[in-house]
């Protein structure tokens, strides 16, 4: 009888307005299953995908569960193999960690069938692998909170280094995601490869204002660094709504917003359910004056990341 293990993993919120690469947090409930069987036979094996619409690759090399599961085996040297079923519960090209989340959920299973060889900040190293596949650019800010948990600073590379950090009680999200398809790779192309010494500045301040607020829990100074001057004045362009909601969201009392990842989805913090609630009411006028279909989604920030079910 084969063993199996199945793992959640959830959706994230990158870059967080100004920190383009280096800041992430976790989503509540939204998320991607992974299970992982044990087998004598050599090799990883995709045997089942759904949620997708028949759009993901079954090819180990190209499938980021078996991408970052084989990373994590050829550091251990392993030579039996696994099969590895994977239930979508993220839309692809949603800027909502979808490509991250099966990475994460696929690397926690398989690390517990396998008797916990690394804690899950070692499984961030394996898990960016998989991203490099996914969109070209091996960025750890979706695949290290849809670990951890949480908030979380990738500091530098080169090496990686991880730190996870606090995050203010009451402190609320909403995801409005309209109802197109943005590739991240699209997204990319967009930003400008050089920034002046003016930008640099401004956007270091408001990074050490988000982290300082999070550490302090100060609503005010988070709402005042949440403001992107590198790649959202060119990213906002590809998401119809981005201004109207943003202008919207102000008479409700929320913190501040930003595209979630490469978007299309639109992040809101809020300092409170309710306010977070009235910002999903007020994204839907916005979308549906525009006509856009959105999925809203309200959450806390989630501090538990991935888990074996």
């Amino acid at each position: 009888m084969k063993k199996s293990i199945r793992a959640f993993a959830p959706a994230t919120v990158a870059n967080v307005s100004c920190g383009f690469d280096i800041l992430g947090f976790a989503i509540d409930e939204l998320g991607d299953q992974v299970e992982v069987s044990l087998c004598e036979t050599p090799g990883l094996r995709v045997v089942n995908i759904e949620g997708d619409g028949g759009r993901l690759p079954y090819e180990a090399d190209k499938n980021t569960c078996t991408v970052a599961i084989q990373a994590m085996l050829d550091q251990l040297d392993y030579k039996k193999g696994m099969e590895i079923s994977l239930y979508k519960g993220l839309p692809l090209g949603s800027g909502m960690g979808s490509s991250a989340a099966s990475a994460a959920a696929a690397l926690v299973a398989a690390n517990a069938l396998l008797g916990y060889p690394f804690d899950k900040k070692q499984l961030v190293d394996f898990a960016v692998k998989a991203e490099l596949i996914a969109c070209g650019a091996a960025h750890a800010d979706n695949v290290a909170p849809s670990l951890l948990g949480g908030f979380v600073l990738i500091r530098d590379y080169e090496p990686l280094d991880v730190i996870k950090l606090p995050v203010p009680s009451g402190l609320y999200c909403t995801l409005l995601h309209p109802h197109l398809e943005l590739n991240t790779s699209d997204s990319r192309s967009v930003l400008r490869k050089q920034i002046s010494l003016k930008d640099s500045t401004i956007q270091s301040g408001n990074i050490a204002g988000l982290i300082a607020g999070l550490f302090q829990k100060d609503f005010d100074l988070i709402s005042r660094s949440l403001k992107d001057v590198i790649a959202e004045p060119t990213r906002a362009l590809l998401i119809p709504g981005f201004y109207e909601l943003r202008d919207a969201i102000k008479s409700v009392g929320a913190l501040g917003s930003g595209i979630s990842g490469s978007g299309p989805t639109i992040f809101v913090l809020s300092p409170s359910k309710k306010i977070a609630t009235a910002v999903g009411t007020k994204g839907s006028e916005v979308f549906k004056k525009i006509g856009l279909d959105v999925d809203v989604y309200i959450s806390e920030v989630n501090d538990r990341g991935a888990y074996v079910i």
